[in-house]
């Protein structure tokens, strides 16, 4: 079976570290399905409306090159003990396609068009900037909210660090609208580095997140950012 994508998701993360590492963590997060040509079509998502979140089907296109691995290291277990690619949600899969589960925040539509073609909004999207989409399917509570589901290794609910603004980048911070200073700091609150190497004291990380480049630092249980970079004027 040939796939090809429907549509590419526009989000507030512009690259692939610091993305959440599941749907729902961090609320805020925002993103915005641009139809293909063939699928701008209102009929299609007549109906949509009334549903609250949705499931995506998406390419990790970043990783697909990379190929499959029969084991992966899950960052939930350390990022030292390995399970089956099929035991976790790892970009490294045979057909490199993910699903995800947003909430589905209502329709826009380009100026340019009138009312056509359709834009769907989301929010709590744990997918990077230019990603595929290969579907959307609406979600039922009746048939997919299992409270007796069982999470293996992932049972507990993932650690929230308290994050914190340094002086040296407040006066950039507070330039920012407010949904982009909640996504900045939910996703912080993830800690975002690699699970190998959180132990690393004093290291400066950056991030794109909301078209800027986000500096930040783990000291003790605290998350400093340090730094908001803009992009230069023209680019």
């Amino acid at each position: 079976m040939k796939i090809e994508p429907i549509g590419f998701l526009r989000t507030c993360f512009g690259s692939k570290f610091a993305v959440p590492r599941q749907p729902g963590l961090c609320g805020s997060a925002w993103g915005v399905l641009e139809f293909c040509e063939a699928y701008r079509s209102a009929e299609a998502v007549r109906g949509l409306d009334g549903f609250s979140h949705v499931w995506l089907i998406f390419g990790f296109h970043e990783t697909v090159a990379e190929g499959w691995h029969p084991t992966v290291r899950p960052p939930r277990l350390g990022g030292n003990e390995r399970v089956g690619v099929f035991a976790s949600r790892s970009t490294y899969r045979p057909n490199g396609l993910g699903l995800s589960l947003v909430k589905f925040d209502g329709f826009g539509w380009e100026e340019d068009h009138g009312m056509q073609p359709p834009l769907l909004h989301f929010s709590g999207v744990d997918l990077v900037d230019g990603t595929p989409v290969y579907d959307v399917k609406p979600y039922l509570a009746y048939a997919e909210a299992l409270v007796e589901a069982r999470s293996g290794y992932a049972t507990e609910e993932i650690r929230r660090w308290d994050v914190k603004v340094d002086e040296s980048a407040e006066a950039d911070f507070v330039k920012l609208d407010e949904r982009s200073r909640r996504v900045i700091k939910e996703v912080l609150s993830l800690d975002p580095r690699p699970a190998g190497g959180a132990g690393e004291a004093g290291r400066v990380y950056g991030a794109s997140l909301c078209g800027r480049n986000v500096r930040f630092r783990f000291d003790g249980a605290i998350c400093w950012i340090l730094e908001i970079q803009y992009p230069q004027s023209g680019v």
